[in-house]
Order: structure tokens, then C-alpha cells, then sequence
């Protein structure tokens, strides 16, 4: 029996969006594929941006009852365990800079004098998030997908691909017409709708920015099928 997957976009601490999502796969899946396996696949970026960051990672951390659950590595996680590593305000501007505010008031985190230092980053973060954290692989892959949170580089194996390739990767990546084997399912550059390429699929849709989250349905024989919610207005 084929295995069915559903992949999500970029959440960004959208932990509305990400319930209302979570609800219409279930229901997708009791409705289309009842007795067949299927597997929930994040490429990434759970925190930041959004208002919700821990509660994101909380539901992400208990999984969705009946499925098999793979969260990936993006680029905003990268920069949150950075700055459990660091107390050099460079690394935190970077973090912060890019959204990592809205993550550390989600967590109730408490800059003590202004300063950011690593030690109440992980406090506030506690272990089993953090632990989660750290475990997060850099993709997934079967026979026909790789997932991934940002590309690759074309033409390059899977093992030779270097982190920063895996999770910062656009241009070189997005403008390539090569076959890489594998149809790649990713996230990390926002567009307004599904983008679908010969060598690729993007399902970042700017769930911060546009109240919409996207899952993208692969394995059925009729090919990609997208599952949306929006914020209600």
C-alpha cells in the first residue's frame, strides 16, 4: 500500500494556523486514504516571526495521533540554538533581527538587564524542548522526495550538501532547471501560492505575513495536491 505524505510549509509561530492545518489533514486523510501509511514531513521554521513559537513547538513535540511525524531543521531553529551556544550580541542581533523576538516573548523570556545570555535562553526553553531542538535532522528522504527546509545545490549528493546550503540555499537553487533525482519538497522563500517546478515544490506561503499556512498532499496517483488554511478575517 503507497505511503501518503503531507508536507508543511514555514509555520513561523503561527500555532493557529498550524491546529487549523493539523485538523484538515486528519480529516483529509480519514476521508481519502483510511487504511494507508502516511506521514507528516515540516521542513522547518517553526519559530519566530508569528506570535506563538513555544506553543508551535509544544504541538510539533506531541505529533499528530495516526501519523508518522518528521520535523526538519530550518534556518530560524538554526539561529535559536546559536544563541544557546553564545552570549555575543552579534549572534543575538542576528537571531533577534530576523524575528527571534517574538519567539523569546513566547516563551517568557526575560532579558535581565538588557543582556541576552545563553544560560536563561535555555531555561526558558527547558529541556525537552530543547532537546527537540537539537535532534531536528537537516532532511528526509525516500525514493521519489527529498525534503528539505531551504534546497540544495544542483548537482551536488545529498552528503556532500553543507548545512548552511541546506537551510540558506535560494537563487542557485530555485533558478536551476536541473533533475535532481527527486522531486524536492521545500520551504524557507515565501510566495503567494504553491510553487510547483518540474525539480521542486516551494510551500512556504508567508504564513506570518498572510495568515496562510499550506500542506502539500504527495504519493496519490493524480500527482501534488495543496491543503491551505487561512486566519479568519
Amino acid at each position: 500500500m503507497k505511503e501518503i505524505f503531507y508536507a508543511i510549509g514555514d509555520v513561523h509561530g503561527c500555532d493557529d494556523l498550524l491546529q487549523s492545518l493539523q485538523a484538515r489533514i486528519v480529516s483529509d486523510r480519514e476521508q481519502r486514504h483510511p487504511d494507508s501509511p502516511a506521514t507528516i514531513v515540516t521542513v522547518g521554521d517553526y519559530v519566530d516571526r508569528g506570535p506563538d513559537s513555544g506553543a508551535v513547538i509544544d504541538r510539533l513535540m506531541r505529533g499528530f495521533d495516526g501519523f508518522e511525524m518528521v520535523c526538519l531543521k530550518g534556518n530560524h531553529e538554526a539561529m535559536l540554538l546559536a544563541c544557546t551556544q553564545s552570549d555575543d550580541w552579534i549572534v543575538w542581533r542576528h537571531w533577534t533581527g530576523n524575528g527571534g523576538d517574538a519567539t523569546l516573548r513566547s516563551i517568557g523570556f526575560d532579558a535581565r538587564h538588557g543582556a541576552y545570555r545563553a544560560v536563561d535562553l535555555i531555561d526558558a526553553l527547558g529541556p525537552e524542548r530543547l532537546a527537540w531542538l537539537r535532534g531536528l535532522p537537516l532532511y528526509h528522504e525516500t525514493p521519489d522526495y527529498l525534503f528539505v527546509h531551504a534546497g540544495i545545490i544542483p548537482g551536488r549528493r545529498i552528503e556532500d550538501q553543507s548545512e548552511k546550503d541546506l537551510l540558506w540555499v535560494r537563487d542557485r537553487f530555485l533558478a536551476s532547471h536541473l533533475d535532481h533525482g527527486r522531486l524536492v519538497i521545500h520551504g524557507h522563500t515565501p510566495v503567494s501560492e504553491p510553487e510547483i517546478r518540474h525539480n521542486r515544490i516551494g510551500i512556504d506561503t508567508g504564513a506570518f505575513m498572510t495568515g496562510r499556512l499550506t500542506a502539500v498532499v504527495l504519493g496519490e496517483e493524480e500527482g501534488p495536491r495543496f491543503l491551505s488554511v487561512e486566519e479568519a478575517s
